[in-house]
């Protein structure tokens, strides 16, 4: 005669369950760095989120400084989009992610995997910049075409992109230099 197994909420252990194999796919991604394509993909889309960043920050320094000329005030709008920018990034980097980060499934983490802090996040936006310091700098002592400055832009941006291959784990140079990286991350589907 068999023996009656106890119900299971009786304190029996039950098996766990088998991971599907895209919960193992995914979580075997977790943590690796994304390919430099979707990195270039999710900086792109940054950029054009950007626009309306710049959209904003640029009408309320318009209203609050009573500029009429897009000209007048040139530095200083440069400076208020520079500190505007420094915080956009830092707030949410320190949240492990941006909007386009979100949408192109990629985290920014510490070295050892763990979200970073708003000094840390700052540090980045810092080191960021050499995705652009470097051409404007080379090119501020001459008088170039737009074409020309776009040129010399898009190439270094290129040239800093393909660099990271030469980086053991394909990050990016500014994330090395400030201690974060970028990896794949995505959450687990909601079980219903």
């Amino acid at each position: 005669m068999p023996v009656p197994h106890p119900p299971a909420s009786e304190g029996a252990t039950t098996k766990p369950a088998v991971p599907s194999p895209a919960e193992t796919a995914r979580s075997a991604l977790q943590g690796t760095t994304p390919p430099l394509l979707r990195r270039m993909a999710c900086w792109l889309y940054e950029g054009m989120l950007m626009f309306g960043v710049v959209f904003i920050a640029g009408y309320l320094f318009g209203t609050l400084s009573q500029t009429r000329n897009a000209l007048d005030n040139r530095h200083a709008l440069q400076g208020f989009l520079f500190i505007v920018f420094g915080i956009y990034f830092t707030w949410f980097w320190a949240r492990g992610q941006t909007l386009a980060m979100k949408t192109w499934h990629i985290r920014i983490v510490g070295r050892d995997g763990r979200p970073i802090s708003q000094r840390r996040a700052l540090l980045r936006y810092v080191f960021s910049w050499l995705w652009f310091l470097p051409p404007l700098a080379a090119m501020a002592p001459f008088q170039l075409s737009g074409a020309e400055s776009t040129v010399i832009l898009l190439g270094w941006v290129a040239v800093w992109a393909l660099l990271s291959r030469f980086h053991p784990e394909g990050q990016f140079w500014h994330d090395a230099l400030a201690g974060t990286r970028l990896v794949h991350f995505q959450l687990p589907p909601r079980k219903r």
